[in-house]
C-alpha cells in the first residue's frame, strides 16, 4: 500500500515537472527568418520575411541592421512591422526587408537579434546566392552596342526660373535707376500729386457765386435751392474771412456779429436782404420777383467784394531790388528839390 502512494505521489510530480516545463517552453520568445528567393542575379531584389513571436504582454526590441545586412548585402526598405495577436495569450511580429547585392557569391545571412528583456534571442540563418547575367559570347549578335545621348525634350517650366529670375533682375535694375535719378534730381522717391492751392475766401466765394449764376436755378422755378446755394456761399465766406462760426448760427445771428464789424458797415445792409428774403423763401415758400432773385445775387457780389481782403505778393529779389532802385531815386529827387 505504501508503495502505491509512493508510485502515484512520484507520477504527480513527473506529471508536474513536465507541464510546468512545457509552459516554460510556451512562453519562450520564437525568431525565424525565411527568404522569398535565395537566388537572385547581380542587382535583382529579394524579401526577408522576419517572425518573432511573443507574449503579449512582453517588450521585445528587433535589432535590424538599417543599410548593410553584411558585406555585399545591401539593405534598401524597412517597411514598418506588423503585430497580430494570435491564440494563448501570444503576439506574432512580421517584418520584411527588402535587401540586394551587386556582388556575386554565396552569403550566408547572419541571424538576426531579438533583445527580450535580459535575454537575446537569435534567428537561424539563411543563404543567398547571387550570381551574374550569362554571356554567350559565341553569339555577339545579342551584344548592343553603346547609345547615343539622347537629347531631352523642350519644356517650357523647365526654364520657369531662369526666366523668372531675368526678370525679377531687370526689375530691380529699373527700381535703382529710378531712385538714383529722383535722388539726384532731390525729387521724393514716390511721386505725390501735389494739392491745389487753396484760394483765398473771396476768390472762392466768387467762383461759387459764379457757378450758381450759370446753372440759372431760379429760372427754372428752384429758387429755394437757388437761396440756399448762396446763403451757404456766404456763410462759408464769412467763417473764412470774420472766423465766425456761421454755418452754425441762424440768420439773425450772423447779422448781429456783422453789423458789428467796421469793415461790413457799408454792406450790412444788403448782406440783411439776401438772409431776410432767403429766410422767406425756404421756410415761408415764397416766390419771389425776377428782379428780387437778381438783386440778391448782385449783393452777395458786393458782400464779398466790399469785405474781401487782398493778400499782398511777397515780392522777389529782383522786385526787391527793383523796389530799392526806385526808394534812393525818390530820396534823390527830394534831397534835389530841397
Amino acid at each position: 500500500m505504501k508503495l502505491i502512494k509512493k508510485s502515484i505521489l512520484l507520477l504527480a510530480l513527473a506529471g508536474g515537472t513536465f507541464l510546468s516545463g512545457g509552459k516554460a517552453y510556451a512562453q519562450q520568445t520564437l525568431v525565424d527568418v525565411r527568404v522569398d528567393s535565395a537566388a537572385i542575379l547581380i542587382g535583382e531584389q529579394t524579401v526577408l520575411h522576419l517572425t518573432v513571436t511573443t507574449d503579449k504582454d512582453k517588450a521585445v526590441q528587433l535589432v535590424i541592421p538599417r543599410d548593410t545586412l553584411m558585406a555585399g548585402v545591401e539593405v534598401l526598405e524597412i517597411p514598418k512591422a506588423d503585430s497580430t495577436l494570435i491564440e494563448n495569450d501570444r503576439l506574432l511580429i512580421e517584418q520584411d526587408l527588402l535587401v540586394t547585392s551587386f556582388d556575386s557569391s554565396l552569403y550566408l545571412l547572419p541571424p538576426f537579434m531579438v533583445i527580450d528583456g535580459a535575454d537575446t534571442v537569435y534567428s537561424n540563418q539563411v543563404a543567398l546566392k547571387v550570381s551574374t547575367v550569362p554571356v554567350n559570347a559565341d553569339k555577339p549578335e545579342e551584344f548592343y552596342d553603346i547609345k547615343n545621348v539622347w537629347k531631352p525634350p523642350f519644356v517650357l517650366a523647365d526654364y520657369y526660373p531662369w526666366i523668372f529670375g531675368v526678370l525679377l533682375t531687370l526689375f530691380l535694375i529699373c527700381v535703382v535707376a529710378y531712385v538714383i535719378k529722383r535722388m539726384r534730381n532731390r525729387q521724393s522717391i514716390l511721386p505725390f500729386k501735389k494739392p491745389e492751392p487753396k484760394l483765398p475766401p473771396h476768390e472762392q466765394a466768387i467762383k461759387e457765386l459764379d457757378e450758381i449764376k450759370q446753372q440759372k436755378l431760379w429760372q427754372q422755378g428752384r429758387s429755394k435751392e437757388y437761396y440756399t446755394l448762396i446763403t451757404d456761399t456766404l456763410r462759408r465766406y464769412i467763417v473764412d474771412r470774420f472766423g465766425i462760426n456761421a454755418m452754425e448760427m441762424t440768420s439773425g445771428e450772423i447779422l448781429d456779429i456783422i453789423r458789428k464789424q467796421q469793415e461790413a458797415t457799408s454792406v450790412y445792409e444788403s448782406l440783411k436782404q439776401i438772409m431776410q428774403l432767403a429766410d422767406f423763401v425756404k421756410f415761408a415758400k415764397m416766390n419771389p420777383l425776377p428782379d428780387e432773385n437778381d438783386l440778391s445775387l448782385m449783393n452777395a457780389y458786393l458782400f464779398i467784394n466790399q469785405t474781401k481782403v487782398e493778400e499782398i505778393p511777397v515780392p522777389g529779389e529782383g522786385e526787391k531790388a527793383e523796389g530799392e532802385v526806385k526808394s534812393v531815386e525818390k530820396n534823390d529827387s527830394n534831397i534835389s528839390k530841397e
